[in-house]
Order: structure tokens, then C-alpha cells, then sequence
């Protein structure tokens, strides 16, 4: 697989009351990735770009939300792809490393 990919497929980590919940009980953490990347592909990226060792990873499609404004027109969010990434006991992902 390509390096280059491996950097493109974790767009953000996705951070939320729910995956705080989850993380802390059971060591897992959640990112928004590409659309098109697989489970291998984004346990490879993960353990490459934090230097950690990742025990399984789960995805989900989430569908975008319909807006409506006052007027009645219609928009949609984009859709985007989830991955629920558990590491190995003992592991563990800081996000403020490198900001100075």
C-alpha cells in the first residue's frame, strides 16, 4: 500500500460525548476517514501516524442531515465515514502532541 494513502485516509478525530463514554471504557477512540478506506487500511494508517498497537477497528456509514430553512428549501450534509479504533491495553492516543 502506498505511504501517501496511509496519510489521507484519517481526515479528523471525531469528538463527542459518546465517544468520550467509549473511550474511556473500553480504550477505543473514533475518527472521521475517507470514504473508500477499509478496516486494513485504517489500522495501518492509525498505528503508523500514532505509534500505537490497534486490536480491532469498526466503521459506520453516516448518512448526512437534511436541513430545511425558513424559506422551505432543502439542503443535505455530505456523507461521511466513521472508524471506532480500539487500541491494546496500555495504549494510548494524545491528540496535543505536536502543538506547540
Amino acid at each position: 500500500m502506498n505511504s501517501e494513502r496511509l496519510y489521507t485516509l484519517i481526515d479528523q478525530p471525531h469528538i463527542s460525548e459518546k465517544v468520550s463514554n467509549i473511550g474511556d471504557a473500553s480504550n477505543q477512540f473514533a475518527f472521521k476517514v475517507a470514504r473508500s478506506a477499509t478496516k486494513r487500511e485504517i489500522k495501518k494508517a492509525v498505528e503508523k501516524l500514532f505509534e500505537v498497537e490497534v486490536v480491532s477497528v469498526n466503521t459506520v456509514n453516516v448518512k448526512g442531515k437534511v436541513k430545511r430553512n425558513f424559506r422551505g428549501t432543502v439542503s443535505r450534509a455530505k456523507n461521511w465515514k466513521k472508524a471506532y479504533v480500539r487500541l491494546a491495553p496500555g495504549q494510548d492516543i494524545d491528540f496535543t502532541r505536536g502543538i506547540t
